[in-house]
């Protein structure tokens, strides 16, 4: 375990104090590329030394996806279904927390069961739901660019699933309407993945941790990091495409490994406290 969290040509810097708050960054390590491989498999083993918890915990959401796009097709609202499917990676850090947990509580030696996964949020339940907050703000403002940008581009509703492929795809400004929108929600998910990456985990692993400080924490672990940090954000917006890709019945798999993974991607970066 311990070489997933050191590596030759790592080191420590002391840091700035974050925003808002007297106290110093704890010590950022700086991570290589190769190391992303090193969290994937870390997470992997946390995967499969509890299958149950973790394949459980992604079924849950599966779950609610299959319920979510049925509501909307019975409500006459599926023409929301692809910004809430663009949107989930927005909100997939806290959906995770209890997957963090399941890994610090292998990590520690704790005995890892389902229900203490479900009620990770307990450990330090405003700081984590202030966050929760915050990303959940970034998921409403994609869901009103993405109708906006829509509109702007379409001078309409957005149409039912069923015409989608001939009404939008196959449209002249198709091409200019996927660059924006893809802009967009870039921008959005570049916040949520800069501000998330290491404050939730952080608030599992230092319950004493406030929200701010764990989010600029977050923000000056990614700024260090800035080239590896970009690959391992698309890694993880790849590995949650293809668990949707597979309509959702792939993110019991995918969501636990992200999940994992995130959390030996915290402790790569984050040292010991100052």
């Amino acid at each position: 375990m311990s070489a997933i969290y050191s590596h030759p040509t790592l080191h420590r810097e002391r840091n700035r104090r974050p925003w808002l708050e007297g106290r110093p960054y704890p010590d950022i390590r700086t991570v290589t590329v190769d190391q992303s491989s090193l969290w994937l498999a870390a997470g992997w083993r946390d995967l499969t030394a509890n299958p149950g918890v973790s394949l459980t915990y992604g079924m849950a959401f599966t779950v609610l996806a299959y319920l979510l796009v049925f509501g909307l097709g019975e409500l006459g609202m599926a023409s929301l279904i692809l910004p809430l499917v663009g949107g989930f990676l927005l909100i997939a850090p806290v959906l995770a927390v209890g997957l963090y947990e399941a890994s610090r509580r292998r990590e520690t030696g704790e005995p890892v069961r389902l229900g203490m996964c479900w009620a990770a949020f307990t450990r330090n339940p405003i700081q984590l739901s202030s966050i929760g907050l915050v990303l959940m703000i970034l998921f409403l403002v994609w869901l009103m660019l993405a109708l906006l940008v829509f509109a702007v581009f379409y001078n309409s509703a957005p149409p039912n699933m069923s015409s989608f492929l001939i009404d939008i795809v196959m449209a002249p400004q198709a091409p200019l309407f996927l660059v924006v929108g893809t802009l967009v929600g870039g921008v959005l998910a570049t916040i949520a993945f800069t501000l998330s990456v290491v404050a939730l985990p952080m608030l599992l692993d230092r319950p004493e941790t406030s929200a701010v400080y764990a989010m600029a924490t977050s923000v000056e672990a990614v700024r260090k990091n800035a080239r590896v940090m970009i690959g391992w954000a698309a890694m993880l917006a790849l590995i949650t495409f293809a668990g949707m890709a597979t309509f959702f019945v792939g993110l019991a798999v995918m969501l636990p490994l992200a999940g994992h993974a995130s959390w030996h991607a915290y402790r790569a970066m984050v040292g010991d406290r100052v």
